[in-house]
Parts: structure tokens; C-alpha cells; sequence
């Protein structure tokens, strides 16, 4: 079908089901419905006198959203609140009088975005306890096998596959308990009224400022929230808002250091991202194996980094009790921060679920190093046997020196371990007892470190969410 109109790829080409249903406009529409339909549950309940009748008709209601009708409202009112207000008063025409009754706009649309907030973090927890199983079960499968570590980049001791991946888990772990944290902090903003003095509220209770706190109260409990926020102005912090985009950035941050690391590791074809056999890697080159998914992560994560830079400007520009210009702002900025990083998760998931490890190639490309790596080890065992050490030093360096020589301007394999047999002082190298060139004794306590993480760390947290794993379709559109 032709587009004649701009389709945000992040919503029609990387956005997942769920939370575009979440941040979609019938949900806000619904939630603000919830809203208010609280808000006179909340004040019936705290002495208002709202019939029981008018809170049944709005319930019967909720769903019952023209979209036609709300944007013809706001073409009048230049006010989409008002808009929304005009239009479920028109289908619940009883409960019009007393529909967002004492309320300023914000008390409606603040609440509903952090009501929908909490419902989208949820989603990306039961996402995340997903990865760290499948990460944790990655990282006990390949704890033992040896691989080339890398320090900038460049050959250093070894590590093992197995060590590697659990770094990134241990990323993950600490960006979802950030996650949990963030979730379980999040307050309503409450009911404050135009300016946070609650004036409208004391006003309708004749005085009595307990009935307000009691409606404030019930109306949080109503919308699954233990607690509001103390003081605020016509709207929440801002800062809260930046809080929350931190926290989905350091997830987009750990998720581009994995999908660096995996497209260096394809580069060098020890690890390589999920190919389907009818891929294409590119138009030009059929035996091309382009890592699509990581750098595709690696793409959105960097938009990600980004956005919280973005909220510390709307926070620190909000004048006095508030200003319009967070609104537009706020309505691109958070959802689509949601979207990418669901997005994000979910291509991660469909990598680690399938990643493919050439044993082979990590085991010949670590025994090419491994001689250089292996000299610091022959040293020590040299002096043990009688030898100078300084003198030692300068004959390996000598002939470390050579080899990469050959190994770099005549493309010569590795012989550093033959010319250190052919030499007297480190001619032990040859005998069957030295594990000097044993991949194995390199690795440390890898293996251990690797047990120990996810049995004291890792696997109690994800037993702790067993009912959030896999509940959802990867790549789920």
C-alpha cells in the first residue's frame, strides 16, 4: 500500500505491540477516563455529594470513545483536555456536572502518564527477566572455554567465553534493579489543583482539609499507587522525568556494549548473531554476513543516550509553577524512549536466545597469541631454575620482538615457541610437564566467578520474577 505521509519508523517499523498499545491515543483517552471516574469515587467517598448514578453512568462508559467528536472539540477549544472533557460528558450526560470536578488539567494528564509509566516498566521487567535467564544459561554453558581477552582492543590474558557474557549480564542486573527501584518510587503526582495549593479541593470540602488528604488517598489507591507526591506545583517534577529516562538509558548503554563486543567478536567469527537461510547480508555481496540485529540495537540505543539530556532541559526550564513547553516535548520524548528501549530488549533477546559459538575459531585464534601471552609465566619459571631475571627479560624481549616481526611484515605464523624451546635458557618450554601453553592454566578463576555470580546474585533475583519469563513472542509486532 502506498504511504503518501511520514510513518515514524521507531512506531511502524521497531515498536512492538504492547507498549504501542500502551502510549497509543486510545489508551490516554481511556486512562484519563479512569481518571476522572476515580477522582468522583475518591470525593463521593471523602462527603461530596456525587450520585451513585452519575459514577455508575461514567464507568458504563469508559470505552465508549468517539475520536471523531474529541478532535472536533479541539478545533473549537484549541484544549485537548477540554476536548475530552466535552466529549465523555456527551455519552455520560448525567455525570457531565461533576466531571473533573475541582481537578486542574495536569491532575489529569500527569497521572495518566505516570500511571502508564509504571504499566510500561513492567513490561520491560518481564522483557529483562527474560535475557538475564537466557544470558545466565549462556554464561554457565561456555564458564570453561578459554578465549583471547582484549585490553584496548588489543591481545591481553586470557578470559573465557563464558566470563564475557556474564559481564554483560552483570550490566543488565544492575540496570533492572534500577528498573525495580524506579518503578517502586514512582508517586502520582495527586491531586494539587492549579498552582499545588489543592485551593479548588479545600474549597469544595468547606475547609476541611482532612476530606481532601482522604480523597487524595483513596483516589492513589484506586490507580495502584502506595504513595503521592508530597508537594508539587500544577505539575510533577520534571525530574522525575529525567530520573526515568536515566534509567532507560543505562539499559540502552549496556545493551550497546553487548552489540559492540558481539560485532567485534563476528568480525573475528568466534560469535555470530542469529541468521536466518533466507537473509540477505547485502544486495552486492551474496556471502555477506552482516551482524543486522546488533547494529540495529547499537543504532537505537545510541537515540536512547541521548533523551536524558533532553528532560534535563524541560526540568530546569519549568518556570516557576509550571510552563506549556515541557507538553509537546513530554508526549515524543517518553513514549518513544519506551518504544526503542522495548524494541531494543526484544532483538537482544532474539540473539542471545540463538547466538552461535565457533569453539574452533576462538581456540586458533587464542593459540596464536597465547605464546606472547605465556612469557611472563616463562620468566618466573626461568629465574626459579637459576637464571638473572634481567637478563632473562631482555632475551625474551629479543625474541618477542622477532617473532611479531615476522608475524607482521611477512605474514610468518606464530614461532615465538620454537625459538624459545631452540634457546637454552627456556628450553624447559619443551618439556611435557610445563603447562605454560595450556589455555586452561590462563583463565584464573573465571569458571568460579562465573558459578558464583549467578548462584548468589543472578539466580535468586530471577527466581524471585519466575513468573515474568517468557511471556511474549520475540520480535512481537
Amino acid at each position: 500500500m502506498k504511504q503518501d505521509t511520514y510513518q515514524n519508523p521507531l512506531i511502524e517499523r521497531y515498536g512492538t505491540g504492547q507498549m504501542k498499545s500502551l502510549f497509543s491515543e486510545y489508551e490516554k483517552v481511556l486512562t484519563m477516563r479512569k481518571i476522572w471516574f476515580h477522582l468522583a469515587e475518591a470525593q463521593k467517598e471523602a462527603g461530596l455529594e456525587i450520585g451513585c448514578d452519575q459514577i455508575r453512568e461514567m464507568e458504563l462508559h469508559l470505552e465508549n470513545i468517539d475520536f471523531a467528536k474529541i478532535e472536533l472539540y479541539e478545533k473549537q477549544t484549541h484544549h485537548d483536555v477540554m476536548a475530552n472533557i466535552l466529549a465523555f460528558g456527551d455519552v455520560a450526560p448525567h455525570a457531565k456536572p461533576i466531571i473533573h470536578l475541582g481537578a486542574t488539567s495536569t491532575d489529569v494528564t500527569d497521572n495518566a502518564d505516570l500511571f502508564l509509566y509504571k504499566q510500561a516498566i513492567e513490561v520491560l521487567k518481564k522483557k529483562m527477566i527474560t535475557l538475564l535467564d537466557q544470558l545466565a544459561s549462556f554464561s554457565l554453558r561456555y564458564k570453561n572455554l578459554p578465549s583471547l581477552g582484549f585490553t584496548h582492543l588489543q591481545p591481553a590474558q586470557l578470559t573465557t567465553v563464558g566470563k564475557r557474557s556474564s559481564l554483560w549480564l552483570n550490566d543488565l542486573v544492575k540496570d533492572f534493579e534500577r528498573l525495580v527501584d524506579c518503578q517502586e518510587g514512582l508517586a502520582l503526582k495527586g491531586l494539587k489543583g492549579a498552582t499545588g495549593s489543592q485551593a479548588s479541593y479545600l474549597h469544595l470540602f468547606n475547609g476541611d482539609k482532612e476530606k481532601v488528604r482522604i480523597m487524595e488517598a483513596s483516589f492513589s489507591a484506586k490507580l495502584g499507587f502506595n504513595s503521592v507526591e508530597p508537594i508539587a506545583s500544577q505539575t510533577y517534577s520534571r525530574k522525575v522525568d529525567y530520573d526515568l529516562l536515566c534509567v532507560l538509558s543505562g539499559i540502552a548503554q549496556s545493551a550497546y556494549k553487548f552489540s559492540n563486543d558481539l560485532r567485534i567478536l563476528q568480525h573475528m567469527r568466534e560469535i555470530e548473531e542469529p541468521f536466518d537461510d533466507s537473509q540477505v547480508g547485502s544486495s552486492a555481496m551474496p556471502y555477506k554476513r552482516n551482524p543486522m540485529r546488533s547494529e540495529r540495537i547499537s543504532s537505537l540505543a545510541r537515540y536512547v543516550i541521548t533523551l536524558p539530556v533532553n528532560a534535563a532541559m524541560t526540568a530546569s526550564t519549568q518556570w516557576l509553577e509550571r510552563t506549556l513547553d515541557d507538553s509537546a516535548n513530554r508526549r515524543i520524548v517518553i513514549p518513544h524512549a519506551f518504544l526503542a528501549v522495548d524494541a531494543i530488549l526484544n532483538i537482544y533477546m532474539n540473539i542471545t536466545k540463538n547466538m552461535t559459538v565457533y569453539p574452533k575459531m576462538i581456540h586458533k585464534r587464542l593459540m596464536e597469541e597465547l605464546p606472547f601471552l605465556a612469557t611472563e609465566n616463562i620468566l618466573m619459571e626461568a629465574v626459579k631454575r637459576g637464571g638473572d631475571r634481567q637478563v632473562l627479560h631482555e632475551r625474551l624481549r629479543g625474541l618477542t620482538h622477532k617473532a611479531a616481526k615476522e608475524i607482521k611484515e611477512e605474514g610468518l605464523p606464530n614461532r615465538l615457541r620454537e625459538s624459545l624451546s631452540e634457546d637454552s635458557s627456556f628450553s624447559f618450554v619443551a618439556e611435557p610437564s610445563f603447562t605454560g601453553f595450556d589455555p586452561d592454566s590462563h583463565v584464573g578463576l573465571c569458571a568460579d566467578q562465573v558459578e558464583t555470580f549467578i548462584r548468589e546474585t543472578v539466580a535468586p533475583l530471577i527466581e524471585s520474577y519466575a513468573s515474568y519469563k517468557n511471556q511474549f513472542s520475540l520480535f512481537e509486532k
